[in-house]
């Protein structure tokens, strides 16, 4: 099925936030299709990672809706959101360093009660990220950068949800390990999970993405597939060193 014809699966529309006095995202309107990867790229301070904890519920939109598989989620309780069916991997990876690889996975799973569903789940993560099971009995602190972001991208599968956020997933990592996280991204997008993804590696993500949006100053400047913003001179000047 093309792209366009995909069931519209996450919308924005007019969306403001605020941090005290400050307008964080000036009004952003966005969608993100059914089976898609969408990437949000932009400077420092753009309002990326703000968008993406307003999805998820960590902040409330001072004014716009935000519609997931057709239900209003605007000002929705992040708990709740995960229960719709929506999980973030955050900027920084966030995981629990004192607790076990496997304690850290099993709390993704908080909100389900299919032990088989679990097990089965818990099977696919560590088919896709054997490290994870070799150091499963290891305090999650003691992971290095890359283990830490396999554990907190597994955490997130671990809730079985039907879109991922993925918030700058190759911060502070070798090239190497930025190109085996793309990979799985690509795979975990191709075993049904859609995707929206922030991330300052342009290049890295408009090479996985369908569709791109570019933020500036909390306002989307432009958009389209990611192919043609790749091919973009204005967008090779400004994120891709060209």
């Amino acid at each position: 099925m093309p792209a366009n014809e995909k069931k519209i699966m996450l919308k924005l529309d007019d969306v403001h936030v605020y941090y005290g006095a400050i307008h964080a995202i000036k009004g952003i309107s966005l969608e993100v299709r059914q089976g898609e990867i969408v990437t949000l790229i932009g400077a420092n301070g753009a309002g990326k990672s703000t968008t993406l904890r307003t999805i998820s519920g960590l902040l409330k939109p001072k004014q716009g809706k935000i519609a997931f598989e057709g239900q209003d989620i605007a000002g929705v309780a992040a708990h709740e959101i995960v229960k719709h069916g929506i999980a973030q991997v955050p900027e920084g990876r966030r995981i629990f360093a004192e607790m076990t690889v496997m304690e850290n996975l099993e709390l993704g799973a908080f909100i389900r009660s299919d032990k088989e569903g679990i097990k089965q789940d818990l099977k696919m993560v560590f088919q896709r990220f054997p490290r994870l099971e070799e150091r499963k009995e290891q305090q999650a602190g003691t992971l290095s950068g890359g283990e830490q972001q396999m554990l907190a991208m597994g955490r997130a599968l671990m809730c079985r949800p039907r879109l991922l956020l993925l918030d700058e997933p190759s911060m502070g990592l070798a090239p190497l390990l930025i190109r085996e996280i793309f990979e799985i991204i690509k795979d975990i997008n191709k075993t049904g999970t859609t995707v929206l993804l922030v991330e300052q590696n342009a290049n890295m993500a408009l090479s996985i993405a369908n569709r791109a949006y570019v933020l500036e100053t909390g306002r989307i400047t432009l958009s389209g597939e990611a192919k043609e913003l790749a091919a973009s001179e204005e967008v090779r000047k400004a994120y891709l060193g060209g």
